[in-house]
């Protein structure tokens, strides 16, 4: 792993990145790639973003990797870990998933969940189909990243299977211990009452499980997968002990929406063929996007949930991507 940090490191690195939109059917999808055209200051909604726009891409690695935002994410929150793929010569797609992103959060959740893994599905192929990217590409081997439910995604496409049932049980359990994830979303005493009863009975009344994922998503493109404070409770304990591409982890010590010893140690610790990438100390859950602008910031400041923690050295998220970037290296491309 020493020696893929080196060879990704800036001076290594490809300097220039553009930055291109494709639209497959109902699914914007964001490109970061690496380019020979220099880049400049790009103002997209509250952020600023050095990137050549529309430039022609360049060969790097040869390989694609696919992030897959959070719930009610957007491209520009997971710009930063794109960029850094780009430098390291992968060719980035970022779908907005349909019904659970920054516009548009009707679907979020376990409806949102089925969908999101076809949507990745549909990237890889509407790059493949793009005449700029597709003869610089390999699609035997893909990646996919994913953040939160993101990560969800990236589990369920690596083998992973989720049930409702296998989440109600959970938050039936431990409704105090995970509150963050099992009210999540909820900013009332009463929303909160209401879900709290609805646990209680599901629980009273088990149901037999309805399994998604696994064999069902399943994309034999997708050869390894990484995950960040990914939602985890969710997954069969089976399905987890299956999988069988190499997956990476990067947990949040201070994660309170989804719990470390909830989701992504749960994670590590029934997947035999998933790696611990670093344990972020003193980062909550949103401390692993892209730093916010400061208008963000400070709208989100008194959010539980949204704040950014004070004890979190950003410095270190920059370190997280590069081991994210050299796992990808390591398994999609090979050691340098």
């Amino acid at each position: 792993m020493a020696a893929l940090l080196a060879f990704l490191s800036p001076e290594r690195a490809i300097a220039q990145t553009g930055m291109t939109t494709l639209q497959a059917p109902n699914l914007p999808i964001t490109l970061v790639y690496p380019t020979a055209a220099k880049e400049s200051a790009q103002a997209m909604g509250p952020f600023t973003l050095q990137v050549a726009p529309n430039a022609a891409p360049t060969r790097g690695n040869g390989r694609l990797v696919v992030l897959s935002h959070g719930t009610g994410g957007s491209a520009l929150s997971d710009h930063d870990l794109a960029r850094t793929l780009a430098n390291a010569g992968f060719v980035v797609a970022q779908p907005e998933h349909q019904g659970d992103n920054w516009q548009d959060q009707q679907r979020s959740g376990p409806e949102s969940w089925k969908l999101r893994p076809g949507e990745v599905s549909k990237a890889i192929d509407a790059v493949m189909a793009d005449p700029r990217f597709a003869p610089l590409l390999d699609a035997s081997k893909v990646g996919v990243h994913g953040m939160s439910a993101g990560g969800g995604t990236a589990l369920a496409l690596a083998g992973g299977q989720w049930s409702v049932n296998q989440m109600v049980a959970h938050c039936a359990a431990h409704l105090v211990d995970d509150a963050g994830f099992c009210f999540y979303g909820l900013r009332t005493a009463a929303e909160r009452q209401q879900r709290a009863a609805e646990y209680a009975r599901a629980a009273v009344t088990p149901q037999p499980p309805v399994l998604f994922g696994g064999a069902q998503v399943r994309d034999a493109r997708i050869a390894a997968a990484a995950a960040t404070v990914p939602l985890g409770a969710a997954f069969t304990a089976d399905s987890l002990k299956g999988i069988a591409i190499p997956v990476a982890i990067v947990e949040a010590s201070a994660d309170q929406v989804l719990l470390p010893a909830f989701h992504s140690g749960r994670v590590l610790a029934l997947c035999s063929n998933c790696k611990p990438l670093g344990v972020l100390p003193g980062a909550g859950h949103l401390d692993t996007l892209s730093p916010w602008p400061d208008s963000i910031a400070q709208r989100l400041a008194n959010v539980p949930g949204f704040a950014r923690s004070p004890n979190f050295d950003h410095k270190l998220l920059m370190a997280s991507y590069q081991r994210i970037a050299a796992f990808f290296q390591q398994t999609l491309v090979g050691a340098p």
